[in-house]
């Protein structure tokens, strides 16, 4: 890992060389076929997609989480010409160009760089996303097919779900072990000692709700891995004796972005640089 004043790169992939150019356009249409761009639903401010175009090609790509002035100055250390992130710029509606909004875009026409931002396609997608990355990661294993999906959004389940007959301590072991690479921490609305869990779900970022908790409760689910949710979600999983297990919005994160910029290294032999830019939350 370097780093360069506040800016932290790390895990970088390829031989250094700046890789082949490859048009935009060809990677914005293998992402929006491969993520369902168009066709997943996402919350009203959500933009996914190509958010900032470049001059049409592109040669090395940095990935972060968050779109964030911190990450576009990482990206331009990085000479990056393309952003792959979760979090994009865009969530609020029409907002004036001023303060670190204008730095923000600044800083991409002045180093050239594209921005492709993919929510909710990125969290559900059944191979790269991060809820069944995490799952891979704790070593759960989702139930198949539709059965395994959790945390129901409109027409789709953002989460995945399934069986285990382990101590609830040695889930929470691993969730923190998993959280400490990426400088967070790990915890539970109640004691996981003397606990099994029988059945799990996990729904990555802001993933504790009354929805997600009631949806956890009709399910039978006992063990409930989340990035964070308001302080009520705490109060009503002791009440109901639910275990959630909140592990950080930006730890259980990380992992998606970095899936796409592999996805890119494959079929374009394109160099990548994972930013890892913790938020503390």
């Amino acid at each position: 890992m370097a780093t360069d004043g506040d800016q932290i790169l790390e895990r970088s992939h390829g031989n250094g060389a700046e890789g082949p150019r490859v048009p935009l356009a060809d990677i914005v249409a293998l992402l929006d076929a491969e993520l369902k761009t168009r066709e997943i639903p996402d919350y009203g401010g959500a933009v996914n997609g190509l958010q900032v175009a470049n001059r049409g090609t592109v040669s090395r790509v940095a990935v972060a989480v968050d779109a964030s002035h911190q990450a576009i100055t990482s990206a331009a250390i990085c000479q990056a010409d393309l952003l792959l992130v979760h979090h994009g710029l865009f969530w609020a509606g029409a907002q004036p160009l001023t303060g670190v909004r204008y730095d923000k875009f600044r800083g991409l026409f002045a180093s050239d760089m594209a921005v492709y931002s993919s929510h909710l396609p990125l969290d559900l997608h059944p191979e790269l996303g991060n809820n069944i990355r995490l799952a891979h990661a704790l070593n759960l294993t989702p139930t198949a097919g539709a059965a395994g999906g959790f945390a129901r959004h409109k027409t789709v389940d953002i989460g995945v779900m399934g069986e285990a007959d382990e101590s609830t301590k040695g889930i929470v072991d691993r969730v923190a072990a998993f959280v400490a690479r990426y400088g967070g921490s790990v915890r539970t609305s109640v004691p996981a000692e003397g606990r099994t869990t029988k059945r799990w779900a996990i729904c990555s970022g802001g993933g504790a709700s009354s929805e997600t908790i009631a949806e956890a409760l009709s399910k039978g689910i006992d063990t409930l891995i989340v990035g964070e949710g308001p302080h009520h979600t705490t109060v009503d999983a002791i009440e109901s004796g639910l275990c959630i297990v909140y592990a950080g919005h930006y730890a259980t994160e990380t992992l998606g972005v970095q899936a796409l910029g592999a996805l890119l290294e494959t079929h374009f032999g394109l160099p990548w640089t994972f930013l890892h830019l913790p938020t503390g939350s």
